[in-house]
């Protein structure tokens, strides 16, 4: 799929030529620097932001552009989206009973004691309790405002949480906490997520899978274990690099230089060649092909 967004009568590529699955009960971690596309990747996957081209399939069935219009209902039942900041997300003026059900009245068929028998329920999952739904979300702190975010989010029973920097507002305890909730709930319900973050020390601790992005494309895509452990790129490397230590050896780190190229006139060849310590002549003019690492193990780069 691609993305642009038209400013002035010029063209950002916001993402361009992104392709990866996800499967039933699984979490696909998406990581890069602030800006890479992750965000704009995971609102054109809800239809926040159309996309420009290509398609978006849930369960094979295409639910992008017209298609998705045509039965709009469906499509946002099975797709729940989980913003970076709970306080922005929620109506300062409307209690979290009636915040958690806005879903259900939106969708309609509910009577009110199927509303409040759900909403009720909805706590019980996140960890809240019944008496939260007369209360305003400025009463709770920012962890427990993210958990009502979550609840909203099941109100209809999705297949996928596209979660956008869900954690990282709040401190490390409230990190720990959401995230175990997130993975009970995956358990329980059999929940597919994405988990878009830049921590990736979170994003290990919870994906599948791990995708890398830089500068509006994915540059590598693999099981959690393989990206960590045998990285390709020369972006994820330094990526795994830039992550804090505090125990073992300490060894040379080498830092990226320079910023990421315009999105309004990206590059013609690799995009990350400005700031790839292993540049090559090829790597300014050609794209990368993305190549086969190992098994479910992709990159694009012409060193591999």
């Amino acid at each position: 799929m691609n993305g642009t967004r038209g400013r002035n009568a010029q063209s950002l590529h916001a993402v361009s030529n992104v392709s990866f699955s996800i499967a039933a009960e699984e979490t696909l971690g998406l990581v890069g620097e602030s800006g890479s596309g992750k965000s704009t990747v995971g609102r054109m996957l809800v239809g926040i932001y159309p996309a420009t081209s290509g398609q978006i399939r849930l369960f094979g069935r295409d639910i992008s552009g017209d298609a998705a219009k045509a039965n709009l209902k469906a499509v946002r039942r099975r797709l729940q989206f989980v913003f970076q900041d709970p306080q922005a997300a929620l109506n300062p003026r409307m209690a979290v009973g009636d915040a958690i059900a806005e879903p259900l009245d939106i969708t309609g068929g509910f009577d009110r004691r199927q509303r409040q028998a759900r909403i009720e329920e909805l706590l019980d999952m996140v960890g809240l309790p019944r008496s939260a739904v007369r209360r305003y979300p400025h009463e709770f702190s920012g962890g427990q405002r993210q958990r009502i975010v979550i609840a909203r989010a099941l109100a209809l029973q999705p297949d996928l949480i596209v979660c956008d920097e869900a954690v990282s507002a709040l401190d490390v305890s409230m990190q720990a906490q959401v995230v175990n909730l997130l993975m009970d709930l995956q358990a329980q319900f059999g929940l597919s997520y994405l988990f878009i973050a830049h921590d990736l020390a979170v994003v290990r601790s919870v994906s599948t899978r791990v995708a890398v992005m830089y500068a509006g494309s994915i540059v590598e895509i693999a099981p959690r274990r393989a990206l960590y452990e045998s990285p390709s790129h020369p972006y994820t490397r330094a990526l795994l690099d830039a992550v804090p230590r505090v125990r073992g050896v300490a060894k040379p780190r080498e830092m990226l230089q320079g910023e990421p190229p315009s999105l309004i006139d990206p590059p013609t060849g690799c995009r990350f060649a400005s700031r790839c310590p292993l540049v090559e002549t090829r790597c300014r003019v050609e794209a990368p092909p993305v190549r086969t690492v190992g098994s479910g193990h992709q990159a694009a780069c012409h060193l591999i």
